[in-house]
C-alpha cells in the first residue's frame, strides 16, 4: 500500500490575492480562539487527470487561487496578538503557500478500495503536517498542495482552524474551484461582520511559546471509509424511530468546541422537552444522521469492551449561524460552531435498543437553541480556555465535518471529485468525520479513526456492518 513518503515535492511558491485587501483586521471570536490549539484543517479532492497538461493545470490553479484569495483576504493574512492579549487576523496580503508535488506511481484504483484501510499516501498529499493553528502568527494561514498521480490529481486545501470552520473552509474551496472552472464572479460572497454575539472582550491567555497539541498523535491507529447508501440510512432511521416514518429535521454539522457544554439537554435548570413530547410531533423524529451516529456510538463502544459502569461520550457539533436571533449570515466567515456532548453509561447504551441512544442524541440537538448558544458563550467568557481535542478517557467518540458540506461541488473544470480524503491533522482514537457520499441523495461516508483492536471489533460487529456498502 502506498505510503506518505512516496510523494515528491517539485516546487513551492507564494500565491498572493490579485487585488489588495480593503479589510484591515478581524478579531478572533469566542468560537475561533479555542481552536488555536488544534491543527490546521486538511481536506482534499481526488480528481481524474485533466484533459490538458499538468503544467497548464498548475497555471490555471495558481491564477484561480489568486482570484479566490481576493474575496477571502483573511486567508492571505497572518495572526497577531495585540498588547491587550486579543488575537487578530491581519489582512496584509502576505499570501499562502502553493506546493506542486508528484506521486506518479500511484493509480486511483489502488487507493480507493472500500474494504481496505485508507492508504498512508494521502497524508503526503498535504503540507503543514501537524501544524497548530497558533502557528499562524508566523506561518501562512492557508496552503494548497497539488499532487500529480499516474492517472489523476489530488488537490489538498489546508487552512488554519482558528480562522475557519468547515462551513467557511468549503465555501473557500468551492470558490477556488469555481474560478478555475471559468467563473467570472463569485457566486456566494463571504460575510466578514464581527458585530455578533461571538465577538468577545475576553482574553485567552497562552503558555510561553504557545499552546501544545492536546492528544499524542503517536499512538497506532487504523483509518477506514465506511460508505452508507441512501437505502441503508433510511433503514437505520426507520429502526431508530421504532418503525415510525418521520420527516428528517436536521443533519448535524461540524464538531468542535467542547468548551460549550450542555450535557444530555440539561442547562442550568432550562426545561428541555421530554423525548415523549418530541415524538408526538411528526417533524421531531430522529433524523437520518442522528440514527447513523447512534449506531456508530453503540458499535464503537461495544468494540472497545469497556466496563458497563464506565461513562461513554458522543460529541457532535452544531452550526450556530441559523440558531441565533437574529441569524448570522449563512456565509459568515470564521468559526460559528458549538459542541453537544451526549453521555451515557456503557451498560445502558448497549443494553437498550438503537432508539434509546438515538433519542438521547436527538434530544440534545433539539435543545440547542439560541439561548443555549448564548449561555455557552457566556460560560466561555467567564473561563476562557482552549479546546481539549482528544479521547482522554478511552470512551469517547468525536464526530467532525458534515455530510451537508458541498464537498463534491469542487469541480475544477473536468468533472466532479472521485473521492474526498483528509490528511493526518486532528486524528486520534475515536475521531470520526462525516462526508456526503459521492452519489448524493442522502448517502454518507464516514471516515473512522480507531485503535487497531477497536477497528477490528467494529469490522466484526454485525449490527453495524449490515448497513455498510461493500462497493461505492
Amino acid at each position: 500500500m502506498p505510503s506518505s513518503s512516496t510523494t515528491t515535492v517539485i516546487s513551492k511558491c507564494t500565491i498572493y490575492p490579485d487585488h489588495k485587501s480593503s479589510l484591515k483586521t478581524l478579531k478572533l471570536s469566542v468560537s475561533d480562539l479555542p481552536m488555536l490549539s488544534c491543527q490546521y484543517i486538511q481536506k482534499g479532492v481526488l480528481l481524474s487527470y485533466p484533459p490538458y497538461s499538468f503544467d497548464d493545470l498548475i497555471t490555471f490553479l495558481k491564477r484561480s487561487l489568486s482570484t479566490a484569495l481576493s474575496f477571502f483576504p483573511p486567508l492571505a493574512g497572518r495572526l497577531s496578538t495585540d498588547p491587550d492579549g486579543h488575537v487578530h487576523i491581519v489582512c496584509n496580503d502576505a499570501g499562502i503557500d502553493f506546493v506542486q508535488a508528484k506521486a506518479r506511481h500511484i493509480f486511483i484504483n489502488n487507493v480507493l478500495s472500500p474494504s481496505d484501510d485508507v492508504p498512508d499516501c494521502f497524508k503526503g498529499f498535504f503540507t503543514f503536517d501537524k501544524m497548530l493553528s497558533y502557528s499562524g502568527h508566523s506561518k501562512p494561514l492557508a496552503a494548497v498542495q497539488v499532487t500529480e498521480l499516474a492517472d489523476g490529481v489530488f488537490i489538498g486545501c489546508i487552512v488554519n482552524h482558528a480562522v475557519t470552520d468547515g462551513t467557511s473552509f468549503w465555501h473557500f474551496f468551492n470558490t477556488f474551484a469555481e474560478f478555475c472552472k471559468g467563473a467570472k464572479k463569485i457566486s456566494k460572497a463571504p460575510d466578514f461582520s464581527r458585530d455578533t454575539v461571538f465577538n468577545t472582550p475576553a482574553v485567552l491567555k497562552f503558555p510561553v511559546g504557545g499552546p501544545k497539541v492536546t492528544f499524542s498523535g503517536d499512538e497506532p491507529l487504523r483509518e477506514r471509509i465506511f460508505h452508507f447508501s441512501r437505502e441503508a440510512i433510511l433503514n437505520l432511521k426507520y429502526r431508530a424511530n421504532n418503525g415510525i416514518l418521520c420527516e428528517r429535521v436536521e443533519t448535524l454539522g461540524e464538531q468542535y468546541n467542547d468548551s460549550w457544554k450542555v450535557v444530555n439537554g440539561d442547562s442550568n435548570g432550562k426545561v428541555v422537552p421530554s423525548s415523549e413530547n418530541l415524538f408526538k410531533n411528526k417533524t421531531a423524529g430522529i433524523s437520518s444522521f442522528q440514527s447513523l451516529c447512534a449506531q456508530l456510538w453503540r458499535s464503537v463502544t461495544r468494540a472497545r469492551n469497556l466496563s458497563p459502569s464506565k461513562t461513554t461520550t458522543f460529541r457532535m457539533a452544531v452550526n450556530c449561524r441559523h440558531r441565533l436571533e437574529p441569524r448570522l449570515h449563512p456565509y459568515s466567515f470564521g468559526n460559528a460552531i458549538q459542541s453537544i456532548p451526549t453521555v451515557a453509561p456503557v451498560g445502558e447504551l448497549l443494553s437498550h435498543d438503537l432508539h434509546w441512544g438515538a433519542k438521547l442524541l436527538h434530544k440534545n440537538v433539539i435543545a440547542h437553541d439560541g439561548a443555549t448558544v448564548r449561555k455557552g458563550i457566556a460560560d466561555w467568557e467567564r473561563e476562557p480556555r482552549l479546546f481539549p481535542l482528544g479521547n482522554f478517557d478511552g470512551a469517547s467518540v468525536t464526530m467532525g465535518s458534515s455530510p451537508r458540506f458541498p464537498m463534491y461541488d469542487n469541480d475544477f473544470g473536468w468533472g466532479r471529485p472521485l473521492a474526498i480524503r483528509s490528511g493526518r491533522a486532528n486524528k486520534f482514537d475515536g475521531k470520526i468525520s462525516a462526508f456526503p457520499g459521492r452519489e448524493g441523495n442522502g448517502s454518507v461516508d464516514l471516515e473512522v479513526v480507531l485503535a487497531p483492536e477497536t477497528m477490528g471489533g467494529l469490522e466484526l460487529d454485525g449490527e453495524f456492518m449490515q448497513y455498510v456498502s461493500t462497493s461505492v
